[in-house]
């Protein structure tokens, strides 16, 4: 008897093969999958995987770029119970070592592009020899198995395994902006939960098409892919290596998206390219804005461009799902919030360092009450009760609600600075400063002062041309924010330069540890 009737993605999309067998489920650049093709695949890649030892409950990683085959890895391990291990594509030898090995993964999917990556750290992987898979390539090197052998000599049929919703289906290691990954247990139930309440709050509909731009490896592409599985409609994952603005325009139009969800950064460098206005994206339904804080100039610069779409923020983690949406409606009138609480979840507590609640208007830490809500970190339980108050779940995140109910997010709990005594949270110094139109990107960070403890500082990418000093900018910030929040030193730096997880984020982390320690300065 199974404890959940909810039902795994897996299972959700047998009966779509058989109901839409013909419609294209998923597509890349390079092949597309009807509903039964992909259906068939995906059984035959978990069947494969258990016939290797990898059964219901066993864990396995992936390691490659975006493509199609994520799709086929993510909807095996639905089927047969197996946990996916998805391993980001930018993390050196030893971070890759450290998931694999932490995870107990006990067979390693990875892609031609990283094959050597991964012979280079072989001996230190806690994998059977015979249990490393390669896809991409038609010469197999020896040590590694076929990928394709093994799904065109594996059954077809349904894997026989009975997945629960309350089952792991994934363990998302969290891209570390404040330290050491930790290992999200995501079980079937509550990711379920996340498209249910993306269908009721956002609207998909069976003739969306969904863009995955966002890195597989990354929640953000699982809440929105299987989302339009359980709907019967279409996704298409964008292949990349790194973020190519005109290549996402090219596609929008070649096949008429109706979604994607993007990163500000990314939004930034679509809006600025210099071919934007060649591209026919009127096919945009919906547009999101999740992972990071949205600059008020970006956002009025999305609406702007795509004139017929709806635009989304919303507010979430790997932990938690969606927690707050910022509907169309509400852009204009609400334009620095994270919105209010997304459907069918509890209201969000606002908390002081004692647990208590704050006074509207006032800065605490958020927690949120979600049925989206993660498992638990793995093999880590003290974490685990660290981040919950009760039933409410903290990402450390800082925030106040106003008096019509919606929520602001001030910043990372981490990432505050205190400087003479004052807290000032960096996400209000970056709205300031990125107001200026010749920055396209800014970052504060505190660096250590023997006076005052912090001092504020900002690193600021130009627009391309742009002629900007850094008095020009402290100017810019004078009589919009209080003296001790204006940055005492501000450096200019490329894009490159500029460090960010997989997903777009800044690395406020690495930027302190790049700019000072207080090691250096004794």
């Amino acid at each position: 008897m199974l404890k959940s009737k909810w039902l795994p993605a897996g299972t959700i999309m047998a009966v779509q093969a058989q109901n839409i067998p013909d419609k294209v489920a998923v597509k890349d650049k390079f092949r597309q999958l009807t509903f039964r093709e992909w259906n068939d695949r995906s059984n035959r890649l978990s069947n494969a995987l258990a016939a290797i030892g990898v059964g219901k409950g066993d864990k396995f990683a992936i390691l490659a770029y975006n493509c199609i085959e994520w799709m086929e890895v993510y909807a095996a391990a639905s089927k047969g119970g197996q946990v996916a291990v998805p391993i980001n594509f930018r993390l050196a030898g030893p971070e890759i070592e450290y998931i694999v090995n932490h995870s107990e993964s006990k067979a390693f999917i990875v892609a031609h592009e990283f094959a050597d990556t991964i012979d280079r750290i072989r001996q230190d992987l806690n994998i059977p020899q015979d249990s490393y898979i390669l896809f991409g390539t038609d010469a197999t090197p020896d040590g590694w198995k076929s990928y394709e052998k093994m799904i065109g000599a594996a059954s077809p049929a349904e894997p026989p395994a009975a997945v629960d919703g309350a089952d792991p289906w994934m363990i998302m290691y969290t891209s570390g902006t404040t330290g050491k990954p930790k290992g999200v247990v995501r079980n079937h139930e509550a990711t379920l939960a996340e498209f249910i309440i993306n269908v009721i709050d956002v609207g998909f509909r069976h003739d969306d098409k969904g863009l995955l731009v966002m890195p597989m490896c990354h929640i953000n592409s699982v809440f929105y892919s299987f989302v339009f599985t359980y709907i019967g409609a279409s996704c298409y994952v964008c292949n990349l290596v790194s973020f190519d603005p005109e290549d996402i325009l090219k596609i929008i139009q070649e096949e008429r998206i109706t979604f994607v969800s993007l990163v500000p950064t990314h939004y930034i460098m679509m809006l600025a390219h210099p071919n934007k206005d060649k591209y026919d994206v009127s096919s945009m339904r919906k547009l999101l804005c999740s992972s990071a804080p949205v600059r008020r100039d970006t956002k009025l610069a999305i609406i702007d461009y795509f004139k017929g779409a709806e635009l989304y923020e919303i507010y979430g983690s790997t932990e938690a799902g969606s927690v707050t949406i910022l509907k169309p409606e509400s852009q204009m009138e609400k334009l620095s919030s994270i919105g209010k609480e997304v459907s069918a979840t509890d209201r969000i507590k606002i908390l002081d360092e004692e647990g208590n609640e704050v006074p509207e208007g006032e800065v605490g830490e958020l927690y949120a009450r979600t049925p989206e809500i993660f498992t638990e970190y793995w093999k880590d339980p003290e974490r685990t009760q660290k981040a919950f108050h009760g039933e409410w779940f903290s990402a450390g995140d800082m925030a106040r609600r106003d008096a019509d109910g919606f929520y602001y997010l001030v910043d990372r709990k981490a990432n505050m600075i205190i400087t003479g005594g004052e807290n000032v949270f960096p996400s209000e110094v970056e709205n300031v400063i990125g107001s200026h139109t010749a920055v396209k990107d800014v970052a504060v960070i505190g660096i250590p002062h023997e006076k005052w403890g912090e001092a504020v500082k900002a690193v600021v990418i130009p627009h391309e041309g742009a002629k900007i000093t850094d008095k020009e900018l402290i100017d810019h910030c004078r009589d919009k924010i209080a003296g001790y929040k204006i940055p005492k030193t501000i450096d200019f730096i490329k894009d490159e330069e500029m460090p960010r997880t997989a997903t777009g984020k800044i690395l406020h982390r690495i930027l302190r540890e790049r700019y000072g320690k207080w090691s250096d300065f004794k």
